[in-house]
């Protein structure tokens, strides 16, 4: 039988005072996952949330791409980009830029969105986000491939799509 060294992982839970400024907040975030990179934890996760008040990361994108400058060893995963709020393209491109930008370091995490608030704010019935996170994840695999992707669906519409480069990571985030 084969051991697998343990690695240690960190998730941001979303929770953040109300009444604190966002400002501290989220450097305090980015100082956390810059700490947990000098002790040697393998990988952090940030989640995505646009109605709960206390969960002010509304892109995991941006607060990584700024804890990526900050750190030099530790992965960084989208814990999770939430795949019904968003355009299957858009999100390709970000996560593939993202990848770069990390030299490879980026986790590509998706979800249906936990918060049924968050889906109703964007007039999604909750009832459909798990079939459409499953839509949009076949289309960013597609994209992550190379291939160029033409695509109708009730709530986006690709024609043609494709990434501008090709992921860091092979054969995909």
């Amino acid at each position: 039988m084969s051991h697998l060294p343990l690695k240690h992982g960190l998730f941001l839970p979303p929770f953040h005072k109300v009444t604190e400024s966002p400002t501290i907040s989220l450097h305090r975030d980015m100082e956390i996952i810059r700490w947990a990179d000098e002790l040697g934890f393998d990988e952090a996760w940030v989640g995505e949330h646009h109605s709960g008040g206390f969960e002010i990361i509304s892109s995991p994108e941006i607060l990584l791409a700024a804890v990526a400058e900050r750190t030099r060893r530790i992965r960084l995963g989208t814990g999770v980009v939430s795949l019904p709020y968003h355009n299957p393209l858009m999100v390709a491109n970000r996560i593939v830029q993202l990848d770069h930008m990390t030299q490879g370091r980026v986790i590509f995490g998706v979800g249906p969105g936990l918060l049924v608030t968050d889906a109703r704010m964007l007039g999604i019935d909750p009832q459909h986000t798990r079939d459409r996170m499953a839509e949009a994840l076949e289309v960013i695999v597609r994209l992550f491939r190379g291939e160029t992707v033409s695509h109708t669906s009730d709530w986006f519409v690709l024609k043609d799509a494709r990434l501008h480069f090709a992921p860091f990571q092979l054969p995909h985030p």
